[in-house]
């Protein structure tokens, strides 16, 4: 029924691409102003609303460039109830900066974080204590003109049509794609063969000098949500996994998930949800319920940024509950060549580069 229902909205599709078209003709001509800063910008985006794997993407740079770079990272914040420009702090909460940014934080403490609608107004505020700007999610954010700029796509959804919002779930036309410098295929299969790679590569048509890469998910082992719980080795087959979400796509979790379990219990939400008392209040209640010898939740690491609230630390205190920590590894052994063009790109603004001293 919904598969119908979007082919109805085409026409406003048709409307909406028209003026997202207009409005990079205005960009590219001069017409509309784009600003650009003097030192490294890299921007990590996708042309579909969702998920596409940027934050596992921005904190492969950050793990990349922090050891020689004082890194700042921008995002909009998705999810906050704050607005205007705000640093995260490591007592900083989901609501007030996002949960990304909190995640980014949490990970690497030494790092700045920041937030900000406006990605000219943010940029302008770190440059002068900073070497990098990563800004994750702002490919279609034109008003700043990045000196590098990383495009994903979702394997899994690659191949489908490429309609525009509200029909489909792009915010540009595929032909947005020529703005980038590396486009990357994210969350592919790890024994993606040859013959379906040369397929997308032929697809995507690369410009001159535009690279392709593609990457899949790393599943890390599972960690405690609190400092209080033992580890996780009881996991297995006969556990049952009550699964806790609120991303744009949960899918590769489960698929995962279930090589480790047979039972899976699924609360979904939608992405960037905030957890209610009621929301996780009816976890629990489940999860006392179930009549099962093992059994835990899990959640993702995003995911993991929202429970800190006070209230809900409170109604989970005492239970098994484990995050599921993900990274992105290289297909082809690709990552060396990858990292090359990230650091040339670097290394053209050396006069900014400040080593870490302290």
């Amino acid at each position: 029924m919904m598969h119908y229902f979007r082919y109805l909205l085409l026409p406003f599709s048709w409307i909406y691409g028209l003026a997202v078209i207009a409005r990079n003709y205005f960009y590219d001509a001069g017409i509309f102003k784009s600003t650009r800063f003097n030192l490294p910008v890299i921007v990590i985006g996708n042309l579909e609303v969702g998920g596409a794997g940027k934050s596992p993407m921005t904190e492969f740079l950050i793990s990349l460039l922090q050891p020689q770079y004082k890194i700042a990272t921008l995002s909009r914040g998705y999810g906050r109830q704050t607005k205007g420009f705000f640093y995260a702090g490591k007592n900083s909460m989901a609501k007030t900066v996002g949960d990304e940014p909190l995640q980014f934080k949490q990970k690497f403490p030494d790092i700045t974080v920041a937030v900000c609608e406006s990605r000219v107004e943010g940029v302008e505020k770190l440059q002068a204590e900073n070497d990098l700007v990563l800004l994750d999610d702002a490919y279609q954010h034109r008003a700043l003109k990045p000196g590098f700029s990383i495009l994903l796509f979702d394997y899994s959804k690659f191949n489908q049509p490429h309609f525009m919002l509200p029909a489909g779930n792009y915010r540009e036309p595929f032909s947005g794609r020529k703005r980038a410098d590396v486009i990357v295929i994210s969350k592919c299969p790890q024994d993606l063969s040859t013959e379906n790679q040369q397929q997308m590569l032929k697809k995507v048509k690369l410009k001159e000098g535009q690279q392709l890469f593609f990457t899949s998910i790393v599943y890390h082992p599972f960690r405690p949500l609190s400092t209080t719980l033992g580890d996780a080795s009881f996991i297995g087959k006969k556990t049952t996994l009550f699964v806790l979400t609120g991303i744009a796509n949960p899918k590769p979790l489960l698929q995962n998930l279930r090589k480790q379990s047979a039972v899976l219990i699924h609360h979904k939400y939608p992405d960037h949800h905030q957890f209610t008392i009621k929301n996780i209040s009816k976890l629990v209640a489940a999860f006392k319920a179930c009549a099962a010898n093992k059994k835990a939740i899990i959640t993702t690491e995003k995911d993991a940024q929202r429970l800190q609230e006070p209230a809900l630390q409170n109604l989970l205190a005492g239970l098994p509950v484990f995050v599921a920590p993900i990274g992105l590894t290289f297909l082809n052994d690709t990552a060396p060549g990858f990292k090359q063009l990230i650091e040339n790109y670097v290394r053209k603004y050396q006069k900014n580069n400040r080593i870490h001293t302290e």
